[in-house]
């Protein structure tokens, strides 16, 4: 085998392992931070309830989104957000241009596409929409978070019941635990 051969099979060979390099935080935060389940969101808050949780957040997203993409491989990697989290939420990830067929919290089969468009108008990503066990959201939250100290705030504001009180959003909240 000449040596032209051989160097082009280490490149190519270079490629992937870099390739599987830069893919293997995202998978990481993919399979740490969402919950498993099968597109059935009636179920995830049966699921919920079941395991005394307070509700569901969906994330909504899309491949090609860079902000997505930093929110798994920044925050939802974070070993205190997912412990966090999971002992408060069922976490689902829904593609905003995806075609896979689910069902919606009132058991209604649709696809992902149709759901974060019609039911949700989610245009943009990421979206992080919390719903209480009874399927009514209870706070959104469009476009990325600074970072895992802000993602832990927002969740404590729903957590808390903060997101209930009249005159009270995320940043009155977060401006409120900054105070001295």
């Amino acid at each position: 085998m000449s040596s032209v051969v051989l160097m082009q099979r280490r490149r190519v060979g270079a490629f992937f392992m870099s390739l599987m390099l830069v893919s293997a935080p995202l998978m990481a935060a993919d399979s740490v931070f969402f919950d498993e389940n099968f597109g059935n969101l009636k179920d995830e808050l049966s699921t919920a309830k079941k395991e005394g949780k307070q509700g569901v957040i969906l994330f909504f997203e899309m491949d090609e989104c860079p902000f997505c993409h930093k929110m798994k491989t920044t925050v939802f990697n974070q070993p205190d957000i997912a412990s966090y989290f999971h002992k408060h939420f069922r976490i689902v990830s829904i593609d905003i241009n995806g075609d896979v067929d689910m069902v919606n919290f009132k058991g209604q089969a649709t696809t992902q596409k149709k759901f974060s468009f019609e039911e949700y108008r989610v245009r943009a990503t990421p979206v992080i929409a919390f719903f209480d066990l009874e399927g009514n959201l209870s706070t959104k939250f469009t476009g990325p978070t600074r970072d895992a100290k802000e993602f832990m705030q927002l969740g404590e504001f729903v957590v808390s019941g903060a997101y209930k009180q009249p005159g009270m959003n995320f940043t009155v909240f977060k401006k409120a635990q900054t105070a001295p």
